[in-house]
């Protein structure tokens, strides 16, 4: 969103108001100055006043809501209808519809309805009437879209309403104010302020002025519908990668299964071959015990005969003598 300069304000005659004798004393905090006879708009107000529209307009355009701009005035129409078309929000640029807002439903009823002549030229039921059919059924579709062509896709009712001049949109302002539709609007010197939730103090005649306000305007809304945009993109890219750690988590957990049961089976196996063992192997215990104790008695009875042995080698052999006659 660029930045507003009073210069550029200046240049597109934002400023002019109109006589002295035609204005509404509700706008004098938004008067600098007369001139001429002629009401001079505070440029500074006008600058704070836009900054906080445009921040709301922000939002409400992020929010997915439309913003649905009126203008009937012969100098605003294309300026208008070129504008909120760069931006993608429904415009009222012919005679506002009564009931617009508070009768809504019949509205897209029309609506539908050329919708449905649409659908009749393109099946060939349209070639199937007369002349005189088909000459009322076109001029039935160049009326409606003439005066809805513009709001065919806003199918529930507008976020907020911006008005080029609440004097002249009298009726619109009402219904928007019976339904609590935020209402932003460019206000001039013989104005009431009071009815607008958004004052935009600005010269409402002068179509450079007009062109200016809504060219600052719609950037706003440009920013809002971006910033929705990358918040959409973030959401779907955080739910890819959400599905992403699922499916890995997913597959982790179908592989700690299977290793368990594979654990679980290996197990049931070795202690199966253990039961098949066991009685063999009692069996062989026996015997095994049998020749090891036979083994074991002979190599402690070689011990102790060698001891025996080596005990009667250490002793010396005294010789026995009978004794003689001559010793007697």
């Amino acid at each position: 969103m660029s930045k507003i300069e009073i210069k550029g304000l200046l240049d597109a005659g934002v400023h002019f108001g109109h006589l002295t004798r035609k204005w509404n004393p509700n706008m004098a905090p938004y008067i600098y100055m007369e001139r001429n006879g002629i009401h001079i708009i505070n440029l500074y107000k006008s600058v704070a006043k836009i900054e906080e529209a445009n921040e709301a307009l922000k939002k409400i355009a992020a929010s997915g809501r439309k913003i649905l701009f009126v203008a009937t005035k012969k100098q605003a129409k294309d300026i208008v209808s070129e504008k909120a078309g760069n931006v993608n929000m429904p415009y009222i640029t012919e005679r506002w519809p009564g009931g617009m807002l508070t009768n809504f439903v019949t509205i897209r009823k029309a609506v539908k309805k050329m919708a449905a002549i649409d659908k009749m030229k393109a099946d060939g039921t349209f070639e199937t009437l007369s002349k005189k059919e088909k000459l009322q059924v076109d001029r039935l579709r160049a009326k409606l879209e003439k005066n809805l062509g513009s709001i065919s896709d806003m199918t529930r009712l507008p976020g907020a309403l911006f008005v080029v001049d609440i004097r002249r949109e009298h009726i619109a302002v009402r219904e928007a104010q019976k339904l609590n539709i935020p209402i932003f609007a460019m206000v001039d010197t013989n104005a009431d302020p009071r009815e607008v939730d958004f004052v935009i103090p600005a010269n409402d005649d002068a179509s450079k002025s007009i062109e200016k306000i809504m060219t600052l305007v719609t950037e706003a809304i440009a920013d809002g519908l971006q910033d929705r945009q990358k918040d959409k993109e973030e959401a779907d890219a955080a739910a890819s990668e959400g599905e992403i750690v699922a499916d890995v988590a997913d597959e982790e957990v179908v592989e700690e299964a299977a290793e368990e049961v594979v654990e679980g089976v290996a197990e049931e196996v070795v202690e199966e071959g253990i039961a098949e063992e066991a009685p063999e192997a009692k069996a062989k215990k026996p015997a095994a015990k049998a020749k090891k104790e036979p083994a074991a008695k002979a190599k402690k009875a070689a011990p102790k005969a060698k001891k025996t042995t080596a005990k009667k080698a250490d002793k010396p052999e005294v010789e026995s003598e009978e004794p003689t006659e001559e010793d007697k």
